[in-house]
């Protein structure tokens, strides 16, 4: 088992830190957010120390320092040669993180979620894959980046998922002011996750063939894709989602 610390212990890491506290690996966290460290502390037997203290206690050190934070957070820290580094911290480049944390040398960027704890998140990961898939498969799978710019595409497709949520919330209120909003919700929650659980995930186009399987015509649900593509909708999607990742270029 490993050794890993965490510097900064937020929304983010906590979860990520439950995941691999449960797979048997010995976790420090830094004390900053004392009430999420403190939990960790309580629930997962995680350490807790202060910054310096992690480094010298970890062999695989997680970033999880907000970007406007991280000249400040990680320039006093002396890091060691043999230290891997897994940063989660989107639009903190390659270039910088190498910088700040020489002299280690092995690196991967990956865009987790909340979910990662119960598994099923997809971690892109540009650089050192082998290690993510480590620590985190076969329960998340990893996806391997190419090229570090690709990365901020990866990230503007992550925000999509809020922006579904929303979507789903609208139907949900829709159906609960006729059946009860407990019932509203519950029928919208899961009727969209177990049609995606069921569903097969491997190969390109499996979305469209789905969606084409029940918008045949004729019916409902073609309706109701005719109805959203004559709104625009895919087009404010797609502008959003250039947006993010152009956001995410300039960082």
């Amino acid at each position: 088992m490993s050794r890993i610390g965490f510097i900064g212990t937020g929304h983010i890491a906590a979860p990520m830190a439950r995941h691999l506290a449960a797979k048997g690996h010995g976790i420090t966290v830094t004390r900053r957010n004392e009430t999420v460290s403190a939990a960790l502390a309580r629930d997962c037997g995680a350490r807790v120390a202060e910054p310096q203290a992690v480094l010298e206690t970890s062999d695989i050190v997680f970033l999880c320092v907000r970007p406007q934070h991280v000249e400040a957070a990680l320039a006093p820290l002396r890091f060691r040669a043999d230290h891997r580094i897994v940063s989660v911290m989107a639009g903190v480049p390659e270039a910088t993180l190498r910088r700040l944390c020489a002299p280690a040398q092995g690196f991967v960027q990956t865009i987790p979620l909340g979910f990662v704890e119960e598994g099923g998140c997809p971690l892109p990961a540009y650089g050192d894959d082998a290690l993510l898939s480590a620590l985190f498969a076969p329960e998340n799978p990893v996806v391997k980046v190419a090229e570090e710019s690709a990365l901020g595409a990866f990230m503007a497709a992550c925000v999509l998922v809020p922006g579904l949520l929303d979507l789903m919330a609208t139907a949900s209120g829709w159906l609960g002011a006729r059946v009860g909003k407990d019932a509203g919700e519950f029928y919208v929650t899961q009727l969209a996750s177990g049609f995606l659980h069921a569903m097969r995930k491997e190969g390109a186009g499996r979305l469209a063939a789905e969606r084409d399987a029940l918008a045949t015509d004729g019916t409902y649900s073609l309706q109701m894709v005719e109805a959203l593509r004559a709104a625009g909708v895919h087009g404010e999607i797609l502008a959003a989602l250039d947006a993010v990742e152009a956001r995410m270029e300039k960082g």
